[in-house]
């Protein structure tokens, strides 16, 4: 998975989505070009209040054993295959698993004339993605990981990685604590992915500098593994 994703929701409709108490105090707004450290809404349980809670977490997870916090954002993305072993992660794995809510994720990908496209994979009729998460306590804040795993079908395409996406069905369970990582770590159905679509969009997401509703805007580009429909320029971060 790449470092970069959506997410545009109002505090107000994602606490009713996720039947979550709000405690973002209106910290945070639209971003439709997430990058490493960002602050950003998760989901998680709270054991002061007995209920699920939303709040702003940074995007790059700091173990509570970490003297600083300078290796965040190399701490982005946690691998499914060693989540439960990693001395950084499988305490948070075990119990301070949380929700990312996400309109989608981009990727880029090389094509045949050697350009690079991006592309935007989002629910094809609109909705919210729950990513799962890792949270940890750093300072007098919250910092987490998405969870990724080896990507299916046509998302291969774009990119070998994919974030784990949790149905509905699986957001208590995953919120829960403890249970079998074979069964937790379990990637969605066919079925799920399927109402994927992976869209091409424009340049300007390659810089951090860059937000708006344009950003997740179609362009021509064509679908992967086939031709561009257009050369599109990426400017790099």
């Amino acid at each position: 998975m790449c470092g970069r994703y959506a997410t545009t929701r109002s505090a107000a409709d994602l606490s009713a989505l996720f039947e979550a108490y709000d405690d973002t105090a209106g910290s945070l707004g639209p971003d439709y070009n997430v990058a490493p450290t960002d602050p950003v809404p998760i989901v998680r349980m709270s054991t002061s209040r007995g209920e699920r809670v939303l709040a702003a977490a940074r995007w790059g997870l700091v173990p509570t054993w970490a003297k600083d916090a300078k290796g965040a954002a190399r701490m982005i993305n946690a691998r499914a295959e060693t989540v439960a072993t990693s001395s950084a992660y499988s305490s948070p794995f075990a119990k301070r698993r949380c929700l990312v809510p996400a309109d989608g994720w981009y990727e880029w990908l090389r094509r045949p004339d050697g350009r690079k496209q991006a592309y935007f994979m989002t629910p094809a009729h609109g909705g919210v993605l729950a990513m799962a998460g890792l949270w940890s306590p750093w300072g007098e804040g919250l910092t987490f990981s998405v969870v990724t795993t080896a990507a299916i079908g046509d998302l291969a395409l774009v990119h070998d990685r994919m974030p784990l996406l949790l149905p509905w069905q699986r957001w208590a369970g995953w919120l829960a604590g403890g249970g079998e990582p074979e069964e937790l770590l379990t990637a969605p159905s066919d079925e799920f992915l399927a109402g994927l679509e992976i869209r091409p969009v424009g340049s300007d997401v390659g810089d951090v500098r860059n937000d708006g509703p344009h950003l997740v805007a179609r362009v021509p580009g064509g679908s992967p593994g086939g031709p561009p429909e257009e050369p599109v320029e990426l400017t790099l971060f």
